[in-house]
């Protein structure tokens, strides 16, 4: 296309787009004076409905105010009707459904607080005074229905039940007695009991039926809540404290004080000392700890109240208790209790752990402080007892002598005391423990060691109380004999050690070899060539034969023997070496030194006798004879049995 033609048809579409712009515009200002026309209009229409709108936002708004009058009107209606409803089952009891009757109090403390916020309708004078009057009136029922219910479900613990929650290796045997443990035997529980016991499993006895436990708590909760926390208090004490107070009668506990104790038959009172050691066990492990549980249980979320509860429910119990074991501690102190206070200590070094938990609150410091000065004052007393052990050993005035040399009854007593103080050597140790941080071991040898030397100090005055001084040393020998072979035979003897033993053995060596040169020297004289005659004559004289001795001489040295060895066999038949080994030895130990000597003697002056008359009346014994009759020395025959 050329140049001029392109050009008219641009002219062309220009021409158009002009025309086109004019249209438009016509357009517009039309429709701008159509649209100031509806201006003018709905300024007009809008003067005009004015006052319909008004009228119509009025009745609006009054149609939303009835509407929350009626809301209003509705959620108080229904106050009124929850209050009604509540009435009805609080006027039934909570005897019949005491759920419901707890969800009634609930509701009216709901609606009590609804109208306490809402003061401004004119009922709600008249609905609080009503719902509060009929709330108290409901907590009275409900104090009346918590009394009845826990009276109801605590009753006193049998014994037979008590008995069937223990272990059992400590549940009584037919007689009614504990088993071997703590019944003021003296037998202390060994290291393999102890620790069955460390591991024991106590069932806790059924004090109230786990079904009515959440009952109790709801009512507890529910007197709490309305401000009565002290007829809570009063009720669940007064309730509790005397079934647990009858539960420990049932089992035979009493109240004993120092009067009491002292007035006391031995037998009867190391019986009910046996019986307290379990008693106490009992009480802490089954039945404080049972209270403690269930105290826990029904006053949980009480907590103002739990421990003081707890505290005054035990309290009467626990002095009963605890006082039994004070009078023992403070009554006259005297050797047979030392092993009694050891299993009361020994108890209440048990049970520590378990009273510090029990009674760790701060309402239950005086019992704690009680049981802990009770611990205290047994260990103080057993110190106490050592030494007057010790002075009553050294000094020992019976007069009980015995005749025949053997061990003395003291000997035996003091042994086995110290015996029983070696079944005892743990408890002793935590004893110790409890007044002096030296080393415990050495403590115990230190209080057997000065018993062992009290006893011997009271042996070596007890044996001057002899006239035959051989007797004396006899006395001694079996006495210390006795002591060493005790020590060796238990486990005093690894406390004591070796250089103990050696020494007593020497002195017991000693004793024997003293007992020889006073009760032999003299006879054996007889028989020495170079003695002197009994009857005072000149001296035999050896010239390597007989012919320089007199034959009187010989029937007089021969006459004098048997006078003496007849007269020490008439006594010391009836002296005694209870030890057979001993026994043997020694008479061994005289055989050797008498027999040869005899023999010699007769063997060499015999024929200037045996010539003569009557050769019998002064060669009486062969060296067989005596010797069979030195076989019946230290028998403790009777003057009777000899003669027969």
């Amino acid at each position: 296309m050329g140049v001029p033609q392109a050009m008219e048809a641009l002219r062309e579409r220009a021409e158009f787009i002009k025309e086109s712009l004019q249209k438009s515009q016509t357009i517009t200002d039309n429709m701008v004076a159509i649209l100031g026309s509806f201006d003018h209009r709905l300024s007009a229409l809008e003067t005009a409905m004015r006052p319909t709108q008004i009228r119509t936002h009025s009745i609006r708004r009054a149609h939303e105010n009835i509407d929350k009058t009626l809301k209003a009107a509705e959620v108080i209606l229904s106050q009124f009707d929850l209050t009604r409803k509540a009435e009805a089952k609080i006027l039934r009891g909570p005897h019949e459904d005491l759920e419901s009757y707890l969800e009634a109090i609930d509701q009216l403390r709901s609606n009590v607080k609804f109208f306490s916020s809402n003061k401004s309708f004119k009922c709600s004078d008249g609905v609080l005074n009503h719902a509060n009057q009929l709330l108290a009136k409901a907590i009275s029922k409900l104090e009346e229905e918590f009394r009845k219910l826990l009276s109801n479900y605590s009753k006193p613990v049998e014994p037979d039940r008590l008995f069937e929650c223990l272990p059992d290796s400590l549940r009584p045997s037919s007689s009614g007695s504990p088993r071997n443990h703590g019944d003021g035997s003296g037998k202390s529980l060994t290291d393999h009991q102890e620790k069955s016991l460390e591991n024991a499993v106590y069932t806790l006895p059924i004090l109230i039926p786990p079904r009515v436990l959440p009952l109790l708590h709801d009512l507890a909760q529910q007197m709490a809540q309305a401000g009565h926390q002290q007829q809570l208090f009063r009720i669940y004490r007064d309730t509790r404290a005397s079934v647990l107070e009858q539960s420990l009668r049932k089992l035979g506990v009493e109240r004993l004080g120092k009067d009491d104790v002292q007035k006391m038959q031995w037998e009867v009172l190391e019986a009910k000392i046996g019986n307290w050691i379990h008693y106490m066990r009992i009480a802490v492990k089954l039945l404080f700890a049972g209270e403690k549980k269930i105290c826990d249980q029904i006053l949980d979320g009480v907590d103002s109240l739990r421990d003081q509860c707890f505290a005054e429910v035990t309290v009467n119990s626990v002095s009963v208790l605890l006082s039994f074991g004070e009078a023992i501690a403070k009554s006259k102190r005297s050797p047979e209790k030392l092993f009694v206070l050891l299993d009361m200590f020994e108890i209440m070094r048990e049970l520590h752990s378990e009273i510090e938990l029990l009674f760790g609150s701060k309402a239950c410091i005086e019992m704690r402080e009680a049981a802990l000065s009770l611990t205290k004052r047994l260990a103080e007393t057993v110190q106490e007892t050592f030494v007057d052990f010790e002075e009553a050993v050294e000094k020992d005035a019976t007069k009980t002598t015995v005749l025949d040399g053997t061990v003395h009854p003291l000997t035996s007593y003091v042994i086995n005391y110290v015996k029983f103080l070696f079944d005892y050597q743990s408890t002793l140790k935590q004893l110790f423990r409890e007044f002096d941080a030296s080393d415990p071991d050495a403590l115990l040898a230190s209080v057997t060691t000065r018993i062992m030397q009290a006893l011997q100090n009271s042996l070596d005055g007890k044996s001057k109380q002899y006239r035959d001084p051989s007797l004396t040393q006899l006395f001694l020998m079996n006495n210390v004999h006795y002591i060493v072979r005790s020590v060796q035979r238990s486990e005093a003897k690894d406390l004591l050690g070796d250089d103990w033993v050696q020494i007593h053995r020497r002195i017991v060596q000693q004793h024997a070899n003293q007992y020889k040169r006073i009760s032999w020297a003299k006879i054996l004289q007889c028989l020495s060539v170079q003695g002197g005659a009994s009857g005072g004559g000149s001296a035999m004289v050896a010239d390597g034969g007989a012919s320089g001795i007199s034959r009187a001489m010989v029937k007089d040295r021969f006459k004098t023997f048997n006078a003496q060895f007849e007269e020490l066999h008439q006594r010391q038949s009836q002296w005694t070496v209870p030890d057979s080994e001993l026994r043997e030895s020694l008479r061994l130990a005289v055989a050797e030194v008498l027999l040869p000597a005899y023999r010699s003697f007769q063997k060499r002056f015999g024929p200037m006798v045996e010539n003569g008359k009557n050769p019998q009346k002064y060669i009486r014994y062969s060296p067989e004879v005596l010797d069979r009759m030195m076989n019946e020395f230290f028998e403790g025959k009777t003057w009777s049995e000899q003669k027969r």
